[in-house]
């Protein structure tokens, strides 16, 4: 459920009909969740509300995006909501994991909030277990996406213009039947739940993935939000996913929560 930021005067929810929703599943290496900090954290982003649900696990912090002294103190929550109207896109963060059998609520309860809202359509930034590719995906580039069957029709062929590789299913029984196939997507966290419950209703929804490994994933953050960027144009950068370019001077602004991204340092009193 969308709550509002309240700034003092009662501010009424903001009208969301025609955007682009962005979103992390929360998944292998937290990439998502990381290439959406960037996207925040670069185009300036207002913070217009939070997602209200019991189906993650509850967390409050200090602003992750903060420039300066004053606003550093601003706390933040599990699940904020995030705008900017030029660009007619709104950015829904999750920092926290699921709680366990808590998917499929959280799905319905987003997939509504999106109906309400009247957004166009959804875009979830996913990861995947590098290790648990099969043959054919162990092939070319890392990066995959999906299209739900009324976003293919809006945007299919611009996806062709870019060469892009759709996700490909595997066999359900390997080396039973191999002719039954099923998509798989290993340590996508909600990613096939809510790309399977988007196609079944009507919602127009493109997943965008990486496969990687536990581990420093910031280059898998670059390399997934400039996979973005190919086909949303965010900003203008001349930085391609073909070569897996995972320099931070593609434009994008890292954000000040970063610098704690694996803690402080060994404290000298240890040794």
């Amino acid at each position: 459920m969308f709550v509002p930021c309240d700034r003092g005067g009662g501010s009424a929810a903001p009208d969301f009909e025609g955007f682009t929703l962005l979103m992390p599943a929360v998944s292998v290496g937290n990439v998502g969740q990381l290439a959406i900090d960037l996207v925040i954290s670069t185009l300036g982003m207002t913070k217009v509300g939070y997602f209200y649900t019991d189906c993650l696990v509850p967390m409050v912090g200090n602003n992750p995006y903060a420039t300066a002294e004053e606003n550093s103190v601003e706390l933040s929550i599990n699940a904020e909501v995030y705008s900017l109207p030029s660009k007619k896109l709104v950015v829904l963060q999750i920092r926290s994991p699921f709680i366990k059998n808590k998917y499929r609520p959280f799905c319905e309860t987003l997939l509504s909030w999106v109906k309400s809202s009247k957004c166009a359509r959804v875009v979830l930034l996913s990861s995947s277990h590098a290790y648990q590719r099969d043959d054919e995906q162990l092939l070319g580039t890392p990066l995959r996406y999906l299209l739900t069957p009324d976003l293919e029709k809006a945007v299919g062929g611009r996806v062709k213009e870019l060469n892009w590789k759709e996700m490909e299913k595997v066999a359900a029984y390997p080396g039973i039947n191999d002719t039954d196939k099923v998509l798989h997507i290993p340590g996508g966290g909600i990613t096939k739940l809510l790309f399977t419950e988007s196609c079944s209703e009507g919602i127009q929804m493109a997943v965008l993935l990486k496969f990687c490994s536990e581990g420093d994933n910031i280059p898998d953050a670059f390399v997934l939000v400039n996979y973005l960027n190919e086909w949303l144009q965010l900003i203008k950068s001349d930085v391609s996913t073909s070569n897996n370019s995972t320099d931070p001077s593609s434009q994008w602004k890292i954000p000040s929560s970063w610098r704690l991204l694996f803690g402080n340092g060994l404290p000298p009193a240890l040794f």
